[in-house]
């Protein structure tokens, strides 16, 4: 069966009789056995072609899925529960659209039998004595759509998180890199399949609260096992597990018009302990170990120009390595980088775009790197991750095994504060929210520099001589293949 009909700005399927359009359609000819109106016409009840337009693509819509529905079920034979449910669930569509084309929103007869007010069900009874024609018998399809007949469709865990990625979750997919993109799905699909793992495959509706607090009592098993030799997990994996499906849960009945519908993963969440911190590097190690001339030489060119950006920057490895040569601003008064959204990669919030002046031996280096940018680690953080952290390892770079890559940004914003740079500014830098009123816009680049300056590192010029030397023309296109 073909998809719905998409809405056009044209007028198929309609008709003018005097100023009132009319939906007129022939039932396919594939569909001729099955339905017996030959062909439908219905009144519209409006004069307006956008109106008409609206409505026209809601029947057609409900036509396509009725006529989708009887096929299924003829073609089936002994069908299986996946063909039942596709049948179900495209007669309850067509039911829902066609109430919609009518002016009322689809509500199950149990619903209209114990809680609909006395007006609505007179004004569903009439609308559908209205379109029962010259002989007066009310159609079987207009009766279901109206007064809620059709059975309402199952749908289990895994077919409504494919809706959920292709259907709902549209924003939250908009402006990521196919990386990100991937490692978003990756993370919400493993919480998914631990739920399955544990409950089953069953459908979405069939999640009762019973069910919901032993799901929570077996990941609490797991945070706080009794065995002392299994490792524990950590209670924010918990919590993001279940969350993912909470959120799975809520988004989907909230698609489908059940704003209210109880979600059975309500207030569920264990206590987490503060996350340890990364520490910082002390001024003392970057200077005599991390900046001495020859430390990182044989690396990757790029690695080594971001090692030496992060320095000074304190900006987040991920914001360095997906710097595009656009964002390097190195003949300005006062050269900078630019860290920005864009259409194809989000940053991490909101307040992380910012301008960063370079000093110091990050301004060495972004000069180095501004014609070509980092293309290798482009949208590639966890090659990047996994190709720094050996070399830090192999070179003794690291000054404790708690060290990490961001252990830079850290010891960045603990020399902002020990020299008593200004909060505001602090956090503009950092990309974090600031907790004070925003006035003006952080200072000027010059005065932003000046400040930096203050905590610069010095180094050796033979830093970035011994660079040159062994990558003589790489910003030309050259390049090593080593990692």
């Amino acid at each position: 069966m073909a998809d719905v009909m998409k809405r056009v700005e044209d007028n198929s399927y309609l008709e003018r009789r005097g100023r009132v359009w009319w939906y007129n359609r022939r039932v396919p000819t594939r569909c001729a056995h099955l339905d017996t109106r030959r062909r439908i016409k219905e009144s519209l009840g409006t004069t307006s072609v956008e109106q008409a337009r609206y409505k026209r693509d809601l029947l057609a819509e409900a036509d396509d899925h009725y006529w989708a529905s009887l096929q299924i079920a003829e073609e089936a034979g002994p069908a299986t529960n996946r063909e039942v449910s596709e049948a179900i669930s495209r007669r309850y569509r067509m039911a829902t659209v066609k109430a919609l084309a009518c002016g009322f929103t689809y509500k199950p007869i149990d619903h209209l039998a114990t809680e609909a007010s006395l007006e609505e069900t007179l004004a569903r009874l009439l609308a559908v004595h209205t379109q029962a024609g010259p002989a007066e018998i009310p159609r079987e399809r207009d009766a279901e759509a109206l007064l809620g007949g059709a059975t309402k469709p199952t749908i289990p865990v895994s077919d409504a998180f494919e809706v959920y990625l292709s259907e709902i979750a549209y924003n939250a997919q908009l402006y990521k890199s196919p990386n990100q993109r991937a490692s978003w799905e990756k993370t919400k699909r493993t919480s998914i399949q631990y739920f399955i793992d544990f409950a089953g495959d069953i459908a979405l509706e069939e999640i009762t609260r019973a069910l919901a607090l032993k799901y929570q009592q077996h990941w609490a098993k797991q945070v706080k096992p009794k065995d002392g030799k299994v490792s524990p997990v950590a209670p924010n994996t918990a919590n993001r597990h279940i969350g993912n499906i909470r959120s799975l849960y809520g988004d989907y009945f909230k698609h489908v018009g059940e704003e209210e519908r109880p979600n059975p993963f309500r207030n569920m969440h264990f206590k987490a302990k503060a996350r340890a911190e990364v520490p910082p590097y002390s001024s003392e190690w970057v200077r005599t170990k991390v900046l001495a001339p020859g430390a990182t030489r044989k690396w990757r060119p790029e690695l080594q120009l971001i090692t030496l950006m992060l320095i000074e920057t304190g900006c987040r490895p991920s914001e360095i390595i997906n710097l595009r040569v656009e964002d390097f601003h190195i003949e300005e008064p006062v050269p900078y980088i630019s860290i920005k959204a864009r259409t194809d990669r989000e940053v991490k919030t909101d307040t992380s775009e910012r301008d960063i002046p370079l000093v110091g031996i990050s301004l060495e280096a972004a000069r180095r790197a501004a014609p070509r940018a980092f293309a290798h680690y482009y949208d590639k953080g966890e090659l990047f991750s996994a190709n720094m952290m050996k070399n830090f390892r192999n070179r003794g770079l690291l000054e404790s095994p708690d060290h990490k890559i961001y252990s830079f940004r850290h010891a960045f914003e603990k020399r902002m504060q020990e020299a008593n740079i200004d909060y505001g500014l602090r956090c503009l830098l950092m990309g974090h929210k600031t907790t004070r009123p925003v006035y003006g816009d952080g200072g000027s680049l010059a005065y932003r520099r000046d400040e930096l300056l203050k905590i610069a590192h010095p180094f050796d010029a033979r830093v970035m001589e011994l660079f040159e030397r062994e990558n003589a023309g790489w910003a030309l296109g050259g390049g090593l293949d080593g990692s």
